[in-house]
């Protein structure tokens, strides 16, 4: 497996994972689903750092589509090379710094890595159009 793939790979499984700090939220603070919570979906309330575990979440889903795309369509199309395996690893560990700043409200960082890992997405575009 191409290292492309390998953090295509890991970026997955952290991003289908991260729904986990979200539901120990809620189970932590309002205990377990009832009957009625599954006819009524309306969020129940959870401290700020269940709030900032879903927006954890949602965002790594938001950001997971494009990048995913990007390094699928450099393996098809065989651009995959070791600048986009460098973007790859990058956009990885950048998400992972992402969850865990802003799953603990550290200001300013969750915005720079965000943003290094639009820049790592943009790199690996970069290197499909050259």
């Amino acid at each position: 497996m191409s290292t492309d793939l390998k953090y295509l790979a890991f970026t997955a499984i952290l991003t289908a994972s991260l729904w986990i700090p979200y539901v120990v939220a809620q189970v932590a603070t309002n205990g377990f689903l009832a009957p009625e919570n599954y006819v009524d979906p309306a969020q129940r309330p959870v401290p700020l750092w269940g709030k900032r575990a879903e927006r954890v979440y949602l965002n790594a889903v938001e950001v997971f589509a494009p990048f995913a795309a990007l390094v699928i369509i450099a393996h098809v199309v065989g651009k995959a090379n070791a600048m986009t395996a460098f973007w790859a690893m990058c956009f990885f560990w950048l998400r992972l710094a992402h969850a865990v700043a802003y799953l603990l409200g550290i200001p300013y960082v969750r915005t720079l890595v965000f943003t290094l890992g639009f820049v790592s997405v943009a790199g690996i575009f970069w290197e499909l159009i050259k």
